[in-house]
């Protein structure tokens, strides 16, 4: 994952991965008998991670009595320190018009579609709403806008509310 979120799918050696791995690079085809797939199990591990935090998130916020919403955006947010799952998440979105990593893309969307509209409650365009936000945190990461201490990066990155 570490290998693919530096250099995202045409840009990472299947090599490079094996050694990252401590493996073979013949061992490392055994495995995944081609590169799509070895990124496609990386994508559905990152997607596998944002679906149980958003799981867990609900169901504390649920038996809490708080905003689900609220709770599933800050799991979200909290994630997104995570560089890796990050750039991994980007580097799949920019990757989908390979077959089955844009499959495993549509397949994590519409979990996560279903999760949200299910625990929160909420209507289809404040669901919109809440991916769009999503999107949006995506890109101030990814350029770290946090950083730079101005105003409008707080508001766009939620860090003011």
């Amino acid at each position: 994952m570490k290998v693919f979120a530096a250099r995202g799918y045409n840009g990472t050696p299947t090599a490079e991965v094996a050694k990252a791995a401590g493996i073979s690079h013949a061992y490392l085809f055994r495995l995944f008998p081609t590169k799509a797939a070895l990124v496609q199990a990386i994508v559905e591990r990152s997607n596998e991670r944002i679906y149980d935090a958003f799981a867990q998130a609900a169901t504390e916020a649920k038996a809490a009595g708080e905003d689900v919403i609220g709770a599933l955006r800050d799991a979200y947010i909290g994630l997104l320190e995570d560089r890796e799952l990050l750039l991994s998440q980007l580097h799949a979105h920019a990757a989908a018009s390979e077959p089955a990593i844009g499959q495993a893309m549509r397949d994590c969307f519409a979990r996560l579609y279903d999760l949200v509209q299910r625990e929160s409650g909420r209507p289809d365009d404040e669901i919109r709403a809440f991916f769009a936000q999503g999107m949006l945190l995506n890109v101030m990461a990814a350029i770290d806008a946090r950083s730079s201490g101005q105003r409008w990066a707080k508001v766009l990155t939620l860090a003011e509310r």
